[in-house]
């Protein structure tokens, strides 16, 4: 296993990280519910650590707070300083300032644990993280690095890229965890906010490196062709290597179930230190990206000139899930962050045909009816093609 200097938290940690949130069920499929074969999962944990791993990521909400407790039955049996311990404050729930210090006693109990050494503000946005300010989390946080319950704080980000360093500058930040994958190069925080962090001095985890397996399951046929040929690597390594071949990104989190996941990603780790890429990787991996985003159907630049919408259709987020849903389509997540995660009152069924946002759309799309098309395809009434 190699290992990266994590910003200036100055901990070395295992480049490879395993991400708590995708265990498996007792019957041995995906779930995200509380139904994890426990016992399969600390021996996977074990396994892990035995082969390098040392930065473990759970959250309150992982597996319903399963997550953390089995986290917490790993630690139990091993040399608490042997690894790090990374989890997050879910501050969806924050009601009231105490609240922050009431989740973390909670999450501490789980873990069975005095100290949670990297402790994040979960799932950042320019809105929670105002509310986070006004509830004093980084009073907070400050106070409980101080009582040595907390090692080093950081954020989680899932936002527009124009937030991400107005965040990364308003605290003194040890780290930060940020979406960032082949597909997702300039989404979110992106390449150039993975730089600016890393520039300001934070260590840089990277999450979904593989879009929830989505990079690598059900590929499309122009995908399955560019990866053909190529038998040094797997696909998902390939993906993975991407990432570690950037010397910003100290650890990369991968949700693994299995042990044959285990294995392949731990081989990848162990053989990609950064710019150990060469020439030809390189060009096969931008070639790769070119073919997911060669899927994309509507032609959206993600601008935001049409905002904002009258009706308050939030057009850039439905149009980018009708694109991701033409690369992934057999993956349930675009659908499911369209009817979950969307608001109902930003979804494009609000959509007026006023035609603002058409005569406001530098690419000139045709915006109502993509609009119309992507509600039709991210709820099952057509298939978007």
């Amino acid at each position: 296993m190699l290992y990266r200097r994590f910003g200036r938290t100055g901990a070395r940690v295992s480049a490879l990280g395993y991400g708590c949130m995708r265990f498996l069920s007792r019957k041995g499929a995906p779930t995200w519910g509380a139904n994890v074969d426990v016992a399969g999962a600390v021996a996977l944990l074990h396994e892990a650590r035995q082969a390098g791993v040392n930065y473990f990521d759970t959250a309150y909400n992982y597996h319903a707070g399963t997550s953390e407790r089995i986290v917490g039955r790993f630690l139990s049996e091993i040399p608490r300083d042997s690894v790090f311990v990374a989890s997050k404050s879910p501050v969806w729930k924050m009601r009231k300032p105490s609240d922050f210090k009431r989740y973390l006693s909670i999450q501490l109990r789980r873990l069975g644990t005095g100290r949670i050494d990297f402790y994040l503000l979960h799932g950042l946005d320019a809105e929670s993280f105002a509310k986070c300010r006004e509830l004093g989390a980084l009073e907070f946080l400050e106070a409980e690095t101080g009582r040595g319950r907390i090692g080093h704080a950081g954020f989680s980000f899932h936002d527009a890229p124009h937030v991400f360093p107005a965040i990364v500058d308003s605290f003194d930040w040890g780290f930060c965890l940020m979406q960032y994958n082949l597909v997702d190069a300039n989404s979110q925080a992106g390449t150039a906010g993975l730089r600016y962090a890393a520039s300001k001095g934070l260590g840089v985890a990277v999450m979904e490196p593989l879009r929830g397996g989505d990079l690598v399951r059900g590929m499309p046929d122009a995908v399955k062709r560019g990866w053909a040929g190529q038998p040094e690597f797997t696909p998902a390594q390939h993906c993975l290597r991407w990432i570690w071949d950037q010397p910003e990104v100290s650890v990369v989190l991968s949700g693994m179930g299995t042990r044959d996941q285990l294995a392949e990603n731990v081989a990848a780790a162990s053989a990609t230190p950064p710019g150990s890429l060469s020439p030809a990787g390189r060009d096969l991996c931008t070639r790769m990206q070119s073919a997911y985003l060669g899927l994309r159907k509507t032609g959206c630049t993600r601008c935001g000139y049409c905002l904002p919408c009258p009706s308050g259709v939030f057009i850039p987020r439905v149009l980018d899930l009708m694109d991701e849903r033409s690369m992934f389509p057999e993956s349930p997540g675009p659908s499911m962050s369209y009817s979950m995660w969307l608001p109902a009152a930003n979804r494009a069924d609000r959509c007026t045909s006023c035609g603002s946002c058409e005569s406001r759309c530098p690419q000139h799309l045709p915006v109502k009816k993509l609009l119309a098309e992507a509600h039709a395809a991210l709820t099952g009434g057509a298939s978007g093609s």
